[in-house]
């Protein structure tokens, strides 16, 4: 039987708060009007009708986004949800951050980002692979590899990408794996993919621990959302010493004190759909989980969990976004007040575009590198993000948020003014 997916009702407007922190950051650079109002909408948005034919012999017709919000860097960049919640504003706000966190890492694209009103749990496995084609057959003249390359997001993954490159490869005419990145290994997929968007997170944890003194092998960690980057991020965290203390899914949440085993939640999860009713811990209110006492708190599911109402009540030293933006600008700020440091998602969560960005580069070379150079140069990459932005950070006295954005902005500047756009 299906899981049933939580749909969860927000009242924050991402586009509009992804519209304010660009503002922001252009204003504290001082960065032409222009820059302003390039950036402030998607060059592009594609709206498409997607009919599959269920199971039942019913046609059914989902609706597909995709947004590219700028290429003045590079092909635009970014993953593709299927999500009962998925709304245009919220991939035009996702496509905006792709931008910011491409260039805040230094990668050569800008930002896109694509979506399907859907309830893919509901889907057997027949429809879901109609659907992925048909999304790629709608929007097949936007995208390329050298135009628009997608990705896995929230309840896509590997095999959702197989099928997505093999139908824009039937379409072009040839095999062309370098339209897709998060693709399985064997049609061009990159070792370490899968393990990215989290390791990158645990580097800018690693590396903020370090400037606050705080020692990992006494800290303790909560993660809200325990999906692919939360569950890895838990193990990687526990492999560094920290006690994870509590964990999260859209179905429920557990707590212990003493420390929760990541391996033995994963099995449990894998065997009942949920964390829910671990034995190694208690069943606690998954909104009430993330307010509990901790050092390091990782909101790893989707937007708007931190806000107003809650940042107040936040405990932990350290907040690192696996998630697109979890936290409002409100809950920012107060934050910031209260002295948490925010690693914000397009510094935090950009390990899994940086590893995207290797697989696309080993497939237009076909030329495939190990594991551990994917990790090492992942590593190298993500720490030099963290250093730019808290420099900055402490060089303006702003939060870590507005500091990366105005590290970003500060090269698709550059490149505007390169390219006559300013």
């Amino acid at each position: 039987m299906a899981t049933e997916l939580k749909v969860q009702h927000v009242t924050e407007n991402s586009f509009d708060i992804a519209r304010q922190q660009l503002r922001a950051a252009c204003e504290a650079l001082n960065l032409p009007s222009g820059v302003y109002e390039i950036l402030k909408e998607p060059a592009r948005v594609y709206v498409v009708s997607i009919p599959v034919k269920m199971d039942s012999g019913e046609v059914k017709t989902f609706i597909g986004y995709r947004a590219q919000h700028t290429d003045v860097t590079g092909p635009t960049k970014g993953g593709i949800r299927f999500h009962p919640n998925v709304t245009l504003d919220e991939v035009k706000a996702l496509s905006m951050w792709m931008t910011m966190k491409c260039n805040l890492v230094g990668l050569p694209y800008g930002g896109a980002k694509g979506g399907v009103v859907v309830n893919p749990k509901k889907l057997s496995q027949r429809e879901l692979e109609q659907l992925s084609r048909g999304y790629i057959r709608a929007i097949v003249d936007a995208i390329g590899p050298d135009r628009d390359i997608p990705a896995p997001d929230v309840y896509t993954n590997a095999q959702v990408m197989g099928w997505m490159m093999d139908e824009y490869s039937k379409l072009a005419g040839c095999c062309s794996p370098g339209v897709i990145t998060g693709k399985p290994l064997a049609v061009g997929g990159s070792l370490g993919r899968n393990e990215a968007t989290a390791r990158g997170c645990v580097f800018t944890v690693r590396e903020a621990a370090a400037k606050l003194g705080l020692d990992l092998s006494q800290a303790t960690a909560i993660i809200q959302g325990f999906g692919n980057a939360g569950s890895v991020a838990a193990r990687l965290l526990n492999e560094l010493g920290v006690t994870i203390v509590g964990v999260s899914d859209s179905q429920g949440a557990v707590y212990n004190p003493a420390g929760l085993d990541p391996y033995a939640l994963a099995e449990h999860k894998a065997a009942t759909g949920s964390v829910k009713g671990f034995a190694g811990g208690t069943d606690v209110d998954g909104d009430g989980l993330l307010e509990m006492p901790c050092d390091i708190l990782v909101p790893a599911a989707l937007e708007n969990v931190i806000t107003a109402g809650n940042a107040e009540r936040i405990q932990a030293r350290i907040v690192a976004e696996a998630a697109n933006g979890p936290t409002t600008p409100e809950a920012d700020e107060i934050l910031f007040r209260r002295g948490v440091t925010v690693i914000p998602d397009i510094l935090a969560n950009a390990g899994g575009v940086t590893v995207s960005y290797f697989e696309w580069v080993q497939n237009r070379m076909h030329f495939y590198w190990t594991e551990e150079e994917v990790n090492q140069r992942l590593e190298r990459m993500m720490v030099e993000a963290f250093c730019k932005t808290y420099e900055m950070s402490r060089e303006k006295q702003v939060n870590m948020r507005l500091a990366a954005y105005m590290v970003s902005l500060d090269r698709i500047a550059k490149a505007m003014a390169a390219r006559g756009w300013i």
